[in-house]
């Protein structure tokens, strides 16, 4: 794998390629079909939510629980096309990449392995970016790192590349369309296409107790607002292997905007952040009925530089995970003890961690709540400090 900078290039080993987008918060991500002369042909050349399909290339969801990601099939590529652009911008109307540091990831689109990683530097102002660019040359495909800011968002990328996006009529409940620029001198940029709603994608707690299954997501919002109470985070698990203890260790790491570590709330350091997020205290053997270890966390009192928690388990024993039975996370409304949201991590693999959830403040206010069970080889929740921010 690669990390890539400003400027640099990879040759493609396949074909088939996609680039995610991930970022603290929900990203918008599309595509831009480009000829020679770095403008598009049509509409039918601009690839995001409301036109997911093109000629060699497609747009994918992730709904929320994984990154947007725009996959090119270089042999698809219709003569003609030297360049397809992956953009990316905010999806809250307004916000900037200040503090936001989006990293993109150039996959084998068939086996999902990693080709290279991006992650533009210096972000502030910039409303949208050009992340990375797939080109033609000399008869090859590479990759190219960009990191190109627009500071009036996508309206800014359209007219460099020859493109106008145009509002509907208000009475028209369709996307923007994007249309050939004229001749002319262009016309002044106007507003992006609009954002799906909140939440598109991804349930709520409106319907009550929600069951995750490994990267869903659910927005922690319930009759429309925000829940900003404090909340409990059990977790549970019994031993596989009949009267063979295992300590586990339950812990949550703080971070902030650019994935920075704030603090970590473990059995050695049972309250952090002033007290909005408290541990239970240690479980040396998993025994007995219900939550093993519980970690309390006020979300109206987590401190605005925090955006982003990651609940882990170790085994400090040393067992692994194929040692360990019904190992499980739940939320609960700390008020009422009421079960909001429960993930059951089932097919453990042989490691000493993994990481059970992640909630991640959105701009908007509200706080989402992921499902990761992924496993690492770590056995103090400082060895998971590193992949914690990975993760998010």
């Amino acid at each position: 794998m690669t990390a890539m900078t400003p400027g640099s290039n990879i040759p493609l080993p396949v074909s088939r390629v996609a680039v995610d987008v991930a970022a603290p918060v929900r990203l918008d991500v599309s595509g831009l079909l480009l000829t020679g002369d770095g403008k598009v042909r049509s509409d039918d050349d601009f690839i995001f939510y409301n036109q997911p399909n093109g000629p060699g290339v497609t747009y994918r969801s992730g709904g929320g629980a994984s990154p947007d990601a725009i996959t090119v099939d270089t042999a698809a590529v219709p003569p003609g096309i030297e360049k397809i652009v992956v953009t990316a911008s905010p999806d809250a109307a307004g916000q900037t990449f200040q503090g936001i540091e989006p990293t993109a990831t150039i996959r084998n689109a068939d086996d999902g392995s990693v080709l290279a990683t991006f992650t533009p530097p210096h972000l502030g102002t910039e409303t949208a970016l050009v992340v990375v660019e797939i080109y033609l040359r000399g008869g090859a495909w590479k990759a190219r790192a960009v990191g190109q800011g627009y500071a009036n968002g996508l309206a800014g990328i359209a007219t460099d590349f020859g493109v106008t996006v145009e509002e509907p009529a208000a009475a028209a409940p369709e996307a923007p369309a994007v249309q050939p620029a004229p001749a002319a001198a262009p016309p002044m940029p106007a507003a992006p296409p609009a954002p799906p709603a909140p939440g598109a994608g991804k349930i709520n707690l409106d319907k009550g107790r929600v069951s995750l299954q490994k990267n869903q997501t659910v927005s922690l919002v319930k009759g429309g607002r925000p829940l900003l109470a404090q909340v409990k985070m059990g977790l549970g698990w019994e031993p596989a292997f009949r009267g063979k203890d295992i300590d586990l260790d339950a812990s949550v790491i703080a971070y902030g905007p650019q994935r920075d570590h704030v603090d970590s709330c473990y059995f050695g350091k049972l309250s952090i952040l002033n007290g909005a997020i408290k541990h239970s205290g240690d479980n040396l053997t998993g025994e007995g009925g219900g939550d093993d270890e519980v970690i309390v966390v006020d979300l109206g009192r987590i401190p605005p530089e925090v955006t982003g928690l990651v609940f882990t388990v170790n085994s400090f024993s040393g067992q692994k995970f194929t040692e360990v039975a019904k190992a499980y996370c739940r939320l609960l409304d700390a008020s009422t003890d009421e079960e909001l949201v429960r993930f059951d991590l089932t097919n453990a693999e042989a490691q000493t961690g993994v990481m059970m959830a992640k909630l991640v403040r959105q701009f908007s206010g509200e706080w989402d709540m992921t499902a990761i069970g992924q496993f690492v080889k770590a056995r103090t929740v400082r060895n998971m400090v590193k992949p914690g921010a990975e993760a998010l």
